[in-house]
């Protein structure tokens, strides 16, 4: 096995420079950087894993989580999975902190600063789609602060995304709406927000299926909110007011409960998707209201993406993925 002294003999470097290179710490010049990259890869260099983990409890990292204060309960799901994860490194000196912030750029971004502030190693986040923040991403990776992106992802240098892939979830909402419906179809989109990755990708996933596939399916309104129940009500009664034709419902984010209460008071029937499998949705499955949902493993998204950063910070390995996808499975009221 390739050692750290034989790479600098051949590279023509110390010890130190090599160390350097191949565990991410500090400056070298680019070229003599990737002669060393060369030299490892071609002798199949694989690091002494005891030895990065002892060296790693005498680090105390220290990783930060931002998520979203609000009441969708699959952020607690995902805080779940990442207190799991935490427990098992607990042998490991690596701590965490954790800020619940509004659904706000600033607040994000206020959130970031006040970790970075307080030393941290590393970054997991569930981002607002700003330029604020991905500029932000960029300057924590560029200052050797890796950051994972949980649940939803952001145009950036990040170095991992965990979650789902939330264009083939739209496109399988679509799927769904096309197989478990009859007639023309006019649908109603509900969705969070529109600086959510996830949300936009699962309308547009949404849109260029039925576009594809089914041309019966019509979508008559879009509408934004923010993931809050109450502001779901208000908007699901407008909407069936303004719009009669609606016969389908399609919530892409949170406010399910809030927009299902409105449903049920509607004298129409209709057709009706969310996602997640969370009790408040559950619930409504169970009661008719809701005819299917596409759930995702959110615990498993934290305890994942809590692995990824802490593996790159221990071992400096990447992932080998940009995206680590989870996968979608369907619910109805039969197998829930």
């Amino acid at each position: 096995m390739a050692t750290i002294k034989e790479i600098a003999a051949l590279a023509g470097v110390s010890r130190g420079t090599v160390d350097r290179v191949l565990n991410n710490r500090g400056s070298v010049n680019e070229e003599t950087k990737q002669r060393i990259e060369e030299i490892a890869k071609r002798l199949n260099y694989q690091p002494n894993k005891a030895g990065i983990l002892l060296a790693a409890q005498k680090k105390n990292y220290k990783i930060g989580v931002i998520l979203f204060a609000d009441s969708t309960l699959f952020f607690q799901e995902m805080m779940d999975g990442i207190n799991e994860k935490m427990n098992e490194l607990s042998g490991y000196n690596i701590t965490r902190v954790t800020r619940m912030v509004p659904f706000e750029e600033d607040a994000q971004l206020q959130a970031i600063d006040e970790l970075t502030s307080e030393g941290i190693n590393g970054l997991v986040l569930s981002p607002y789609n700003g330029e604020k923040i991905h500029c932000r991403i960029d300057q924590l990776m560029d200052a050797g602060i890796p950051v994972i992106t949980l649940n939803s992802d952001i145009p950036s240098r990040r170095l991992a995304f965990v979650g789902c892939d939330f264009y083939r979830c739209g496109a399988t909402a679509a799927g769904l709406v096309g197989r478990m419906t009859f007639g023309e179809i006019y649908v109603g989109i509900i969705t969070g927000s529109s600086h959510i990755l996830s949300h936009s990708e699962r309308i547009r996933g949404f849109a260029d299926r039925i576009q594809e596939a089914y041309p019966n399916i019509h979508i008559v309104e879009t509408v934004e909110n923010h993931d809050d129940d109450v502001e779901s009500y208000k908007l699901v009664r407008q909407m069936l007011a303004e719009h009669p034709q609606i016969n389908c419902i399609h919530f892409t984010a949170g406010g399910v409960s809030g927009g299902c209460k409105a449903i049920e008071e509607h004298d129409k029937p209709l057709s009706v998707f969310a996602y997640d499998n969370i009790a408040t949705t559950v619930e409504y499955v169970r009661k008719g209201v809701i005819t299917a949902i596409l759930c995702q493993q959110h615990q498993l998204q934290g305890y994942q993406a809590i692995e990824l950063l802490s593996k790159y910070l221990f071992e400096n390995t990447p992932p080998e993925k940009d995206h680590i996808y989870l996968d979608v499975d369907i619910r109805i009221s039969e197998n829930l």
